[in-house]
């Protein structure tokens, strides 16, 4: 029998590989644990792996890890999978990043199947809400946009650069609450800000909130 742990998320598929093994041993402290990884998976040792029985129990635990890193082992593997399928030890195949082609080969005999995959991250788009709080002259509403941004990932400078492009685009353009003396002075505001938060004076994050809330 095999339990295939693989997917794009490398930690969480060998963390989860690994507590299941704990837990198999936990269940049966006296089965023999066999572990094969690189080199040490060779034909002669899957057969007596699987063929293997502990001193005490009927049965042994054994875990292959990542074969594919090494393509000699990985073939191997691939060669005996109805054999290790069959085998009455329960066989756990830990290979994360696995081609889809394998994984299909692997998949279609595993008793059970644990995949863990990376989330990606999702690119912000431009961030509409933030400026457009600069644009209306709201200073609470702004502080949240900032607070928003950061709880998302935004870094304070990424934050900034929005806010004084915004300024930089109504000095050009003007704007409802802004006349386009009032937006040069605030772009040399923001200009100042990151003057005084690069000089120790406060943090960039923290300057920009007190900035929003004083608007």
């Amino acid at each position: 029998m095999i339990y295939l742990f693989h997917g794009s998320d490398v930690g969480k598929a060998r963390a989860k590989a690994f507590a299941w093994v704990s837990a198999a041993r936990a269940k049966a402290p006296d089965a023999a644990y066999i572990r094969l990884q690189g080199k040490e998976i060779s034909e002669a040792a899957l057969y007596d792996a699987i063929g293997s029985q502990g001193l005490f129990f009927s049965k042994s635990l054994i875990l292959i890890d990542d074969p594919f890193s090494d393509s000699e082992a990985g073939e191997t593997v691939l060669a005996l999978l109805d054999e290790l399928a069959k085998s009455e030890n329960p066989v756990a195949i830990l290979s994360p990043k696995l081609l889809a082609a394998q994984a299909k080969k692997l998949e279609a005999v595993a008793t059970k199947v644990f995949k863990e995959e990376a989330v990606p991250k999702r690119a912000r788009g431009f961030n509409g809400p933030l400026v457009n709080a600069l644009a209306a002259k709201s200073g609470p509403l702004l502080w949240q946009e900032i607070q928003k941004a950061e709880r998302q990932g935004d870094a304070p400078e990424l934050v900034h650069g929005l806010l004084h492009w915004k300024a930089r685009d109504m000095m050009q353009k003007g704007g409802t609450k802004w006349s386009k003396q009032e937006a040069r002075a605030l772009s040399v505001e923001l200009i100042e800000l990151v003057s005084r938060a690069r000089s120790g004076d406060l943090p960039l994050s923290e300057s920009l909130e007190r900035f929003a809330l004083t608007l």
